[in-house]
């Protein structure tokens, strides 16, 4: 049924790279989503501010890994096309044209509406064209006692080529005239800002114009520049900024153990090709070419802003102000309703009782925290094994594992160190974990270890006993507030047995058996997807009602694709929820009429990953680590399981997908060309799915604003 084959075509007459959408413009698309949430007046003004900097920051991480991929494929003349036909030189170059419009319209925003409702608002950026005598002392002390100290000017001549610079960091090429001391004129400096320094100034009250009144610090540097070149002339000042690849490379038969391997690693990924320089809007042409000369980049290669080229540093705004009518409203997260749960019962009896389902941020990740915790100190708990993708370096769930092993317990953690930009923080908590005695197992090279899973091993009765989590979403207290997930708490013994030997495939050796209720990438996630969707479709052709909706983070992979074709023309109603890079080409004539993709961008971000087929009426129901891309089905290890409790599997039906297909608010359609369209509702007829799922689970808190 399904064929990867170029030329082949699918029950209809388009050809099969027409059938795909590239996943580059794609993700161009999702980020021109996430800009509407900044252009939205709907949305409160400091939310707007920081949808903008999370553009930013989703598109440095796109030069980093995408970008830098298709250079790379240009760079040895790559002749493979993708899914969709293009050529990497195709695709970049659409990359590049688009992205520039995105950047242009991101900083037209800023400076037209968001920093002018801002200025309303008591919260101002002082250029420097506007800081008045007392302002401008201020700056000027600060300067000399806090910045000048810390600089460190690189005049460029023989024994001083151009710096290596940073990945990402703030640097400021400065033209100039005359001789210095020993008559030197290279007529060009740079200096580069330590990245210690915040990139924001707060003025203190009485200096200020504003009750919050900040300054950039380039606006510092480039104000007194010229301090650092006494006597000579600054005849220009541009800051500028570098992105490089930052993917990492280690060599499988070279290296005997990955984590000192990928050490060695992480110490060059800020030294990466150069794929992105970014210059104020006022950078002479001259200097550009000079500083694209240096990166060894190219004209498309430029991005000229108005504005500061690191809008992602502004994110730390958001904090330091504190104007809750500015922000969205806090919340409390629910705590799950436990009925059989006593004072003194451990969670452990809890779970015995029955499944327990949790949905965050709506509800608290407490329980998940509980579970290890209480784990830790119980002395009839004999064994702990987790997995860890992304943790953060301040984790009370890591801490609890250390604790159980510095007491004797059997402590396993299989923790992904290539998890891309958490490799350090893994590192570090690696060695901690060995330190007090636990196992630290760096999963299976090749595959990363993706899925979300933690084994406890309690001694019952004289017998041993299996308690599981399960999760689409990381082991976090921080995403966990701001990611849409699922976890599900059970001791079911078949599904316990399912994990336990997932367990010991990443830990030991051996030929993976074959288990009853998980699928499992890289074995078989795709084929039971595959034999799902095909099972609608024998529905369908026998008359039968038939239909899937799924939820996920992207869906990329060309052979799921073309089997959700086949059911569309077999007549089975299929309803995609993708909130980033979509490859389907939805409602198209004689491909995919009864496919519908929607996406929701809001508050918190869509990161569940949700399958759930009709199956004759058996309402099959599954949660998973995995997106429907090549990656998580081939080069990672993942696990996607059933819901089998009959009002778990309700519940997820009711606040994990009906809300998101009823959401006119928050929710974009996607039309055969890769396009997307925001939905309108009327006021009356208002509904948004994160607002809904707030006021049914968690308690939101009013706050007064003096």
């Amino acid at each position: 049924m399904v064929n990867n084959d170029s030329d082949e075509v699918l029950s209809t007459d388009i050809p099969f790279a027409k059938q795909f959408l590239n996943r580059e413009l794609s993700q161009i698309e999702f980020n021109r989503r996430v800009l509407a949430q900044a252009e939205d007046e709907n949305t409160p003004l400091l939310e707007r501010l920081r949808f903008i900097c999370i553009v930013s920051s989703n598109l440095d991480e796109f030069f980093e890994v995408r970008v830098a991929g298709l250079k790379e494929q240009i760079k040895v003349d790559s002749p493979g096309f993708g899914p969709d036909g293009m050529l990497p030189g195709q695709a970049f170059e659409q990359v590049s044209e688009q992205v520039h419009a995105l950047i242009l319209r991101q900083y037209q925003l800023l400076n037209d509406a968001i920093l002018p409702a801002l200025a309303k608002q008591g919260i101002c950026f002082l250029r420097r064209n506007v800081w008045d005598d007392t302002q401008r002392e201020w700056i000027r002390n600060f300067f000399f006692r806090e910045l000048l100290p810390m600089l460190t000017p690189i005049g460029l001549d023989p024994l001083h080529p151009f710096p290596r610079v940073l990945n990402k960091s703030l640097n400021f090429a400065v033209g100039l005239e005359g001789k210095d001391a020993f008559g030197r004129n290279s007529g060009v400096a740079i200096v580069q800002a330590p990245r210690i320094l915040p990139r924001l100034i707060r003025l203190p009250e009485g200096v200020g114009c504003c009750p919050y009144s900040f300054v950039f610090l380039s606006s510092i540097i480039h104000a007194h520049v010229g301090e650092l070149f006494a006597g000579m002339h600054v005849t220009g000042c541009y800051q500028f900024r570098v992105t490089r690849n930052s993917d990492l490379y280690v060599d499988e038969e070279e290296i005997k153990n990955l984590r000192v391997a990928l050490q060695g690693e992480l110490s060059q990924r800020h030294l990466g090709h150069s794929v992105r320089l970014e210059v104020a809007d006022n950078c002479s042409q001259q200097m550009a070419d000079f500083l694209l000369e240096q990166f060894f980049l190219k004209k498309e290669d430029l991005y000229q802003v108005n504005g500061p080229v690191n809008l992602a540093r502004l994110m730390q705004v958001f904090d330091w102000i504190d104007r809750p009518d500015l922000k969205f409203p806090r919340f409390v997260p629910g705590v799950p309703f436990l009925p059989r749960k006593k004072k003194g019962h451990t969670i452990f009896e809890v779970i015995s009782k029955g499944d327990i389902l949790l949905h965050h941020p709506y509800q608290s990740f407490q329980p998940v925290i509980e579970f290890i915790q209480q784990a830790s100190v119980d002395p009839d708990v004999m064994a702990i094994k987790q997995t860890v993708y992304r943790t953060g370096s301040d984790s009370t769930l890591m801490k609890a594992l250390m604790a159980a092993a510095s007491s004797g317990k059997e402590v396993t953690v299989v923790l992904e160190l290539l998890a891309r930009f958490d490799e350090e923080a893994n590192i570090n908590w690696a060695k901690r974990l060995e330190e007090v005695g636990a196992h630290v197992i760096y999963g299976v090279f090749g595959h990363k270890t993706h899925c979300k899973m933690a084994m406890v091993v309690r001694r019952e009765a004289d017998q041993l006993k299996r308690y599981v989590h399960l999760s689409t979403g990381n082991y976090h207290s921080g995403t966990a507030r701001v990611y849409t997930d699922f976890g599900l708490l059970t001791c079911h013994e078949a599904i316990c047995a399912d994990v336990s030997e997932v367990f010991l495939q990443l830990t030991g050796l051996g030929k993976a058996s074959k288990l009853r209720y998980l699928w499992q990438s890289p074995f078989n996630l795709h084929s039971q997807i595959l034999n799902s969707i095909q099972q609608e479709v024998a529905h369908a052709n026998a008359g039968k009602p038939a239909a899937i909706t799924a939820k996920m983070n992207a869906l990329l992979e060309p052979a799921v694709i073309q089997a959700l074709y086949a059911a569309s023309a077999a007549g089975v109603k299929i309803n995609l929820i993708v909130r980033g890079a979509c490859a389907l080409r939805p409602g198209v004539a004689g491909l995919s009429e009864n496919i519908q993709v929607r996406s929701i961008v809001g508050r918190f971000l869509e990161h569940s990953r949700i399958f759930y087929f009709l199956n004759g009426k058996q309402h099959d129901v599954y949660l998973a680590s995995a997106d429907w891309m090549s990656r998580n089905f081939f080069r990672r290890v993942e696990i996607c399981f059933p819901v089998l409790d009959p009002q778990l599997k309700k519940r997820i039906m009711l606040e994990g997908l009906k809300p998101y297909l009823r959401d006119n608010v928050q929710a974009w359609e996607m039309n055969g060309a890769g396009n997307y369209k925001r939905k309108s509702a009327r006021k009356n007829n208002r509904f948004s799915a994160q607002e809904a799922l707030l006021e049914k689970l968690a308690a939101i808190k009013q706050e007064s604003v003096e």
